[in-house]
């Protein structure tokens, strides 16, 4: 029901809704702080906004219905790689498909009739796979429309007969789906304190709330990695086409060196972009734009806004959200008690500069502008920077349990540790179902869909092999041999995941997410080898699944 909010009977918020107002609120207390400091007298009521990226991938309903997986998982558990996939790009930068398009419409008109207008639509990087982004709106209206939108997207693809998948990895070894979420905080007076404007080194409101949401990924990285975490998700980040699992901040080569040159206590013009010429005379020369972007980076400043690139396409934007406002009420906190000594100390540039000296000095190692998918940098994060690499799931949310996550929650009043603790265990068991679901549906799989299509296949190529004897003739048999040993070796992996996937006897919630993720998704990956290796020698017309390239090529 939106718009509404769940509590429980003893008031407990039982949503996602009550912590992301709750969250807006005290970053508006923490921003009110540090303005009055700087000396502003009208300063309007600050509200957070948001423009979710939301990504997806459209298969048709025909090869959708032939697959277990996708039904019940939003995922194929099998499938071996499609001889083409997205090494061309073509379809990234190719023209729209004509059925897609007229989806798109359709699914436009009705966002428009609900008052959620989108701002562009276009192929993404997979085959098969598209994104739609609505115009920024406060954050709380966002996260409304984003829950619609979702459930709009599967509704109007079943009506032009496509199945729409919003699984952060619904085909291996391809692009995955994320919800990329650009944040930033304002109000009508001050306006956007995230824009940089031309001379960010003269713009010391922006320097500080800049400074802020550092010091807020820094400090509070591993908290920022639960609120992405899910099951999904496990298998986009750390890829080389999604976001790493170490949180850090981009921030661009300009903005870059004005952190810099505060961290040695001085603070210099900044370089602006130059002129862009194209060498046409056709196109008149124009600024150009002193920021750049960086996909590799989880967290990165673009222009005037953040974007939160590790959120996963099957997310409610609200859980980052509440953690993003909330870090930044608690870093503003301490700015401004930070600031409030320093301006008894010099004056306003100095004070500013003093306070986020310390800032960086503590903090400034959340800072990169690297390439975030390199093993250089995942070594250099951890151990010289002290930067936490994250992998799993089962890894991330005991996070919510952290003393000093329970603290920031409760001094901000957005949440309670009864309410941060059900979320943990709610987290928790989404994410324990989720792999309990993908172990049975695999193991019933494997035994009444690829085992008897394997075998069948086996004993045609033995008649075929044996009916060459009797004519004097000699087969290779290497596949015979090959597609034997795969049967023989799923089979074995099936048998251990079902066993696996039997045991109940845990001695903490910690302990089963770990079983989880190392042994059961371990011995999933066991038997989806085999499996896949299967669908590369058993003939096309036994295959009982429908393949990558029907799936993503076909529109």
């Amino acid at each position: 029901m939106i718009p509404s909010v769940f509590m429980s009977w003893t008031g407990e918020s039982l949503d996602k809704k009550i912590p992301l107002l709750r969250a807006n609120a005290a970053m508006d207390k923490a921003a009110n702080k540090v303005l009055t400091l700087m000396g502003e007298t009208d300063i309007a009521p600050f509200n957070s906004s948001c423009g979710a990226e939301q990504e997806y991938f459209l298969v048709d309903t025909n090869f959708a219905n032939t697959r277990p997986d996708l039904l019940l998982a939003g995922r194929t558990l099998f499938g071996a790689a499609s001889a083409k996939g997205q090494e061309f790009d073509d379809h990234y930068f190719g023209a729209i498909p004509p059925r897609v398009q007229v989806f798109m419409q359709d699914f436009e008109d009705q966002l428009y009739r609900l008052g959620i207008p989108a701002k562009t639509h276009h192929n993404e990087v997979a085959p098969g796979q598209f994104e739609i982004a609505p115009y920024f709106e406060a954050a709380n209206l966002a996260a409304d429309h984003q829950q619609l939108m979702m459930t709009l997207l599967q509704l109007t693809a079943k009506r032009h007969g496509f199945t729409c998948l919003l699984h952060e990895k619904p085909f291996a070894g391809i692009n995955g789906s994320g919800k990329h979420v650009n944040w930033s905080v304002g109000n009508a007076t001050q306006g956007n304190l995230l824009d940089p404007g031309k001379t960010p080194h003269d713009n010391l409101n922006f320097l500080l709330f800049c400074g802020a949401v550092i010091r807020g990924v820094h400090k509070f990285g591993p908290l920022l990695r639960a609120v992405i975490a899910s099951v999904g998700n496990d298998h986009r980040l750390g890829a080389n086409e999604a976001p790493p699992a170490i949180i850090s901040v981009y921030l661009g080569e300009q903005l870059e060196k004005v952190f810099s040159d505060i961290k040695d206590g001085k603070l210099k013009p900044s370089v602006d972009g130059g002129v862009m010429d194209l060498g046409l005379s056709q196109i008149l020369n124009f600024e150009r734009d002193p920021g750049d972007r960086n996909r590799t980076s989880p967290f990165a400043f673009t222009g005037n806004r953040f974007e939160f690139r590790a959120v996963g396409s099957s997310q409610s934007v609200s859980g980052p959200l509440v953690a993003l406002n909330t870090i930044l009420a608690d870093s503003l906190e301490w700015l401004a008690g930070k600031l409030e000594v320093a301006l008894t100390k010099g004056n306003q540039q100095e004070a500013v500069i003093s306070v986020l000296k310390d800032m960086m000095a503590e903090h400034g190692n959340a800072i990169f502008g690297g390439d975030g998918y390199s093993s250089e940098w995942h070594q250099a994060a951890v151990e010289e920077r002290g930067l936490k690499n994250i992998p799993t799931t089962a890894d991330a949310l005991p996070a919510f349990r952290e003393a000093s996550i329970q603290e920031l929650f409760k001094a901000t009043g957005v949440l309670s540790p009864v309410e941060l603790d059900s979320r943990f265990e709610v987290y928790s068991e989404q994410y324990i179902m989720s792999i309990s679901v993908e172990a049975k549906l695999m193991v019933d799989m494997a035994k009444t869909l690829i085992y008897p299509s394997a075998s069948r296949y086996l004993s045609d190529l033995s008649l075929a092999n044996a009916s060459a004897i009797d004519m004097g003739l000699e087969l290779d048999n290497s596949i015979a041999q090959e597609v034997a040993a795969d049967i023989n070796g799923m089979l074995a992996a099936v048998n251990k995941l079902s066993t696996a996937s039997e045991k109940e006897d845990f001695a903490s919630i910690e302990e089963h997410l770990q079983y989880c993720a190392n042994e059961i998704c371990g011995l999933m990956a066991v038997v989806r080898s085999h499996a896949d290796s299967l669908e590369l020698n058993v003939a096309d017309e036994l295959w009982p699944l429908a393949k990558y390239q029907e799936m993503l090529f076909i529109k």
